[in-house]
């Protein structure tokens, strides 16, 4: 029996409807192909370009990586912005921004907060005063790169595809846009200083000096420095360094100590999870003696956050220059997108150079005084002043524009903590912190010479470490430094409980004084070819001498991670290749987390064990699953890591959730991070008056540590068998715009491939934290050059270089530093 014509009419039109509709869903996503097609990065071709001096030629490889040749440094300084622009435009938009606080025009009223944060800075006015005083041919040079940066994207067929999904136009570039680049770089290594001086005035306040000299040790036995060497057993050599890895253990502990982490009956979370060990970053020199060439080698790898595209661009550049050998200057290594054109750390076939944050004390919180009598004034310690008032207007994305006032005193602006007015005495205010000076690095042509440029570099102070092809090798510090009181003055005026360059915010009325000038650069202290031929830096402290104070601490890491690098250098002894340099910034063995381990096992005795089965699989899991290091496998280093976290959390769990209503990011672990060797202190010593309340003994405490590091583990649905350190420590690297859009995740996102590595330890890596780039050269020969970095060079999605390294940077597989092959060629002439 046949149907009805009107159902049959029905049918045919919804068959006819659902296939409109799928046509439609097609012709949208061609026409989003399409429109993603249409922005990617020109690769072959010529254009013509007003002003160059001669030929210019953007060769790349297979990977993207380009060699840019040019007749002047201002033409490869043009076609470094046309390439930066058109494969890293919108990264190098979210840098500027972030330093201007403009962050909101793109993301509406979810990024106020942190554009009221870094307005305070009016970091955009600085960059106009400072380029009106930059030489013109610096000037000149920024001006090119804009004007490449602008031609680029105006190049490309399609607006980046960022853009769409935010409906904002993107803003063309200018020059000061490349220093608020490097502005941007001063809130990302130095910035958190604030939270941590903050977080070190509330122990101050709430503890006395000798209970804060024990909790907050200026070094540990974990430090190895350029002058003097720790060593767990024998002290210090020499004596100077004893007495600041061993302060008096007090009587008794603050009043604060070992409160209750969290609220009875929540569900457990480690500090550790919620900690993020944000501290990365080594490089290291071997000398020509100890090489197997007889140039020096030099290597870095730059900790940063993670995330698509890889915050450097990797690159050579060529240019004409008479004091190169041939005649010719070749730089490799890898820029900054959007920062003045130049090579961040590299080679210049003379002398090669590396970076790490050096954790120098930076900034200081001075608490001003106010006083009825004078509403519009604030005291310092040099008199009472008006503050000069600032109109800033934030414009918002979907909202009406925001309007902010600064207020600025002679030491900085005013943030508002907790009830109190602090002035904010940060170096990056100093008119002379930024400048271009990097670029005499493309030039020196000797270890000291780089040390001398290095110097005066006006960026975020930088542990700088470099090699020559004579073998030569050496250290300073790259950057603004303020001049603070020498070591003698600050125990004269009380030290560590006065707060004089010790980390600590200045109280208002305090007699001690906050730096005034920047520090000389003649002053700056340096280590030229060691007696045993190597150097190390890894963010902890660097000297244990005179220099010392003249650096201060602005959050120094435990030093252990140093101490590792160090050590397997010199295991190397001599003939060292590139290979085998390389491969010492891949070293995850676990030997911090290996003595927390030691300490579980002992805890967990046979009567420990009685009635207790998940502690007897704690125990088991921490003898069978160990292979000592951070390995993705491995359940024992998970657990052994996780009780290290919670006798942390039994210790500190109360004052860090005081500390975070003073500041998100203030935490005890944030004022030192040297507290594993201060709780590893307490465990071997077990004081009776630092035995924290509702613990029957020190030994009571571990067991109820272990307890913890299992609800933890079970309270997130994760059994004890199946909790390796790979299934924590799993990639979450992906574009930001995911965030705006989390159904595009899938396309702008890494693998989430397990990680192998940990914090303290020379291969630091976390799901969104770690490696940012490996580089290890010789000087001259950097055809054996090494590099591998999280993520290809482009930030497009349909490239074919968008992900093409990420894998190699997963296992640790280098590829040569040098670009390959030539398979495009882009040539811009006059």
């Amino acid at each position: 029996m046949n149907g009805s014509p009107g159902k049959s009419r029905w049918k045919t039109w919804t068959l006819r409807g659902a296939g409109a509709l799928l046509a439609l869903v097609l012709l949208a996503l061609l026409a989003a192909w399409l429109f993603l097609r249409a922005s990617l990065a020109q690769l072959d071709g010529e254009r013509r370009v007003a002003g160059l001096a001669g030929d210019v030629t953007v060769e790349r490889d297979a990977g993207g990586v380009p060699l840019i040749s040019g007749a002047s440094r201002l033409d490869v300084a043009y076609a470094t912005g046309f390439v930066h622009g058109q494969e890293r435009f919108f990264q190098m938009d979210l840098l500027r921004r972030t330093a201007a606080g403009e962050l909101a025009e793109l993301f509406g009223p979810a990024a106020l907060p942190t554009d009221r944060t870094h307005r305070l800075h009016r970091f955009r006015a600085r960059a106009l005063d400072t380029l009106a005083r930059l030489p013109a041919p610096e000037r000149a040079l920024l001006e090119r790169y804009a004007q490449g940066v602008n031609e680029g994207l105006d190049a490309l067929g399609a607006r980046p595809f960022e853009y769409a999904l935010t409906g904002v136009a993107p803003r063309p570039w200018t020059a000061p846009d490349s220093l608020l680049v490097v502005w941007a770089m001063y809130i990302d290594l130095q910035g958190a200083q604030q939270a941590r001086e903050l977080a070190r005035g509330w122990l101050r306040t709430h503890s006395d000096a000798a209970q804060l000299a024990f909790l907050l040790p200026e070094a540990s036995a974990y430090d190895v420095t350029l002058d003097v060497t720790l060593d767990a057993t024998r002290g210090a050599s020499p004596g100077q360094g004893a007495a600041r890895v061993a302060s008096p253990l007090p009587p008794r502990a603050p009043a604060w100590w070992g409160k209750a982490p969290q609220a009875s009956g929540a569900p457990v979370r480690l500090a550790g999870l919620e900690v993020t060990d944000s501290v990365g970053s080594n490089n290291y020199a071997l000398a020509g003696s100890r090489s197997s060439t007889g140039a020096a080698i030099v290597a870095d790898d730059m900790h940063l956050g993670l995330r698509l595209p890889n915050i450097w661009y990797r690159l050579a550049l060529r240019f004409p220059d008479p004091g190169a050998p041939g005649g010719q200057r070749r730089l490799a290594g890898v820029s900054l997108p959007g920062a003045p054109p130049s090579v961040i750390v590299g080679s210049n076939g003379q002398v090669a150079w590396a970076f790490t944050n050096s954790y120098a004390d930076s900034l200081d919180l001075v608490e001003l005084r106010v006083d009825p009598a004078r509403p519009n004034q604030v005291g310092l310690p040099g008199g009472w002043e008006t503050p000069r008032a600032h109109v800033e207007t934030i414009a918002v994305k979907g909202a009406a524009t925001e309007r902010m006032v600064v207020r600025e005193t002679s030491l900085g602006p005013i943030r508002e903590v907790a009830g109190r007015s602090y002035a904010l005495h940060w170096i990056a205010h100093d008119p002379a912190a930024l400048n271009m000076n990097h670029l005499k690095l493309e030039r020196v042509a000797s270890v000291e010479d780089a040390l001398t440029a290095a110097a005066i570099n006006g960026i975020p102070a930088q542990n700088f470490v470099a090699g020559d092809v004579q073998g030569n090798i050496g250290w300073t510090i790259a950057g603004l430094l303020p001049r603070r009181a020498a070591e003698g003055q600050a125990a004269a005026a009380g030290g560590l409980a006065a707060g004089v360059g010790a980390g600590f915010p200045l109280a208002a009325g305090s007699t001690a004084q906050t730096w005034s000038e920047a520090l000389p650069y003649a002053d700056y202290p340096r280590i030229v070819n060691p007696a045993d031929g190597q150097i190390t830096t890894a963010n902890s402290r660097q000297l244990l001498g005179a220099g010392s104070s003249l650096l201060g601490d602005g959050g120094y890491d435990l030093g252990q991670r140093n101490r590792q690098l160090h050590e397997g250098l010199q295991a190397m002894g001599g003939q060292v290749d590139v290979r085998r340099a390389f491969d010492a910034a891949l070293d995850d063995r676990a030997i911090l987390v290996g003595q927390w381990r030691q300490r579980a096992l002992a805890a967990l005795d046979a009567h420990a064990l009685a009635g207790q089965p998940q502690r007897a699989e704690f125990r088991r899991l921490l003898e069978t699953s160990w292979s000592g290091r951070a390995s993705v496998e491995s359940v024992g280093y998970r657990l052994a890591r996780d009780f290290m976290w919670a006798v942390h959390d039994l210790l500190y769990g109360g004052v860090n959730a005081a500390l975070k209503e003073i500041d998100p990011k203030a935490s005890a672990a944030a004022a030192s991070a040297r507290w594993p060797a201060v709780a590893a202190r307490l465990l071997d010593e077990r004081p009776q008056g630092w035995l924290p309340a509702g613990h029957a003994s020190w030994r009571d405490l571990e067991l109820a540590a272990v307890d913890r590091a299992i609800a933890a583990l079970l309270d997130a649905g994760t059994p004890l068998a199946e909790a390796t350190w790979g299934q924590r420590n799993t990639a979450d690297i992906a574009h930001p715009i995911s965030m705006a859009v989390p159904a595009l995740r899938r396309w702008l996102a890494a693998p989430g491939q397990p990680l192998a590595g940990d914090a303290h330890m020379p291969r630091v890596a976390g799901p969104k934290f770690g490696q940012s780039e490996r580089l290890t050269v010789s000087p001259g020969r950097e055809e054996e050059g090494l590099y591998n970095m999280p993520g290809g060079q482009s930030g497009h999605p349909l490239s074919p270089f968008f992900l093409l390294d990420h894998a190699a940077w997963v296992e640790g597989k280098p590829a040569p530093l040098l670009p390959g092959a030539v398979k495009h060629t882009l040539r811009f002439v006059p």
